[in-house]
């Protein structure tokens, strides 16, 4: 599935090289680490524990990188949880930006009347 990503992006001659990765745990195996090298793309993959075997061998991870990808998540979350955000119900894309900004507006609302009642 990854090198048919990775020809997805080549196909338009976007080149892999240079591209950062952020990955959750799920995804940390030296097979995924090494694919990704090959591709010449920088993985900062969160260490996964459980099966992780310890070697002296550096990897890199950027912490701070990694937090900035969770809010990410957080935000498409939020995102999903809206049934009438997601795109297969909308067609055009004003349509699609508009319901978009009512539910920042619910949000925003709701964030403030927390700050009031309590």
């Amino acid at each position: 599935m990854f090198e048919q990503l990775c020809g997805l992006l080549k196909e338009p001659g976007i080149p892999t090289a240079g591209l950062f990765l952020n990955a959750d745990a799920g995804f940390d195996s030296p097979e995924f680490r090494n694919r990704c090298s090959q591709m010449q793309i920088e993985a900062n993959i969160s260490f996964n524990l459980r099966y992780r075997e310890f070697t002296s061998e550096y990897v890199y991870f950027e912490e701070l990188l990694f937090k900035k990808r969770k809010g990410i998540e957080q935000a498409n979350a939020w995102v999903d949880s809206y049934k009438a955000l997601l795109i297969r119900f909308e067609a055009k894309a004003p349509h699609w930006l508009a319901l978009h900004f009512l539910a920042l507006a619910v949000q925003l609302i709701r964030k403030i009347n927390q700050k009031l009642v309590y």
